[in-house]
């Protein structure tokens, strides 16, 4: 999948360009690939790292790019032919754009794929607040950013999961309208393989890092300015006290405490306060974060086996 992603770059129709591949500590064949591919293209470069995750991978690749935009790249997706030439054409015809996106196609597993964009990548939306508040909407081999705007966003964090999505907020909060270019654009891959993501909600320790990235998140949207009126805020309460309860039924009595509390933060000032943050806030103190997660992510399971909401 390495050498597919690495080619769907070198097909670019758009000049001049360079390619970094990162490897971030491999166990497999994976660094004798890279250091190939680098002695057969000019346009590769090699740089290998022990095992960090994948946002400290990508700063590795950011800080050593010499280019004006910047494509991050995982090795399991390829970019399509006409890319760069179509993104850099909108970002240079919209200077006040910050970052350029298109249409991506989901391939399954089996190398199907229908000619319908996957997500939201077949929208044409302003800019990436407060829509990213609800879910990174777009994969990352869809947007192309300003070496500027990446710049401006920082560092990577050392975050192993929803790292990208955290990414992107901060991104979302320099305010920049986004361009757009109804094309397909790129191809999000399904395989077999394993990904950082799968057991996101009830791993421990990638539940800890989703709920740093949570905490993350919910900063970064506040200095946007987005308030617990609009509907993409009430959203994310849920979603920190789905999390809040994950994390208690997996043992992790500090994170849901502290998701708990960013909740009830966020939706002070809504049109109800939320009610229910209030009373399984009372419930937890007296049963314990833990137990308390346990038994209402129990009943959650029972309910979706009902077909309930």
């Amino acid at each position: 999948m390495l050498v597919d992603a690495v080619e769907s770059v070198l097909a670019q129709s758009y000049r001049p360009l360079e390619i970094l591949i990162v490897d971030d500590g491999s166990t497999d064949d994976t660094p004798g690939v890279a250091d190939a591919l680098a002695v057969d293209h000019p346009e590769v470069r090699a740089i290998h790292m022990p095992n960090a995750g994948p946002g400290v991978a990508r700063e590795a690749g950011r800080r050593q790019a010499r280019g004006e935009f910047v494509q991050y790249l995982d090795s399991d997706d390829v970019l399509l032919p006409g890319k760069f030439q179509s993104q850099v054409r909108a970002l240079r015809a919209q200077p006040e754009c910050g970052v350029c996106y298109g249409m991506t196609r989901y391939i399954d597993e089996s190398g199907e794929g229908a000619d319908r964009a996957w997500r939201r990548t077949g929208e044409r939306i302003e800019r990436m607040f407060p829509s990213f508040l609800v879910d990174r909407w777009w994969g990352t081999s869809t947007p192309l950013y300003r070496r500027s705007v990446t710049d401006a966003a920082g560092p990577w964090s050392a975050l192993r999961n929803e790292e990208d999505w955290e990414y992107d907020c901060r991104v979302a909060v320099l305010g920049r309208p986004l361009a757009y270019v109804s094309e397909f654009v790129s191809e999000q891959r399904g395989h077999a393989a394993d990904r950082l993501s799968r057991d996101g909600s009830s791993d421990p320790a990638k539940l800890r890092d989703r709920a740093a990235a949570h905490a993350l998140i919910l900063g970064h949207a506040e200095r946007a300015g987005i308030g617990p009126q609009q509907e993409e805020m009430r959203h994310f309460v849920r979603e920190l006290f789905l999390l809040a309860r994950q994390c208690g039924a997996a043992g992790l009595g500090f994170e849901a405490r502290h998701l708990h509390a960013l909740a009830v933060r966020a939706a002070r000032g809504g049109e109800d306060g939320r009610i229910d943050l209030r009373i399984y806030g009372a419930l937890a103190s007296v049963l314990g974060w833990d137990r308390m997660g346990s038994l209402t992510c129990a009943l959650d399971r029972r309910r979706a086996r009902r077909g309930k909401p």
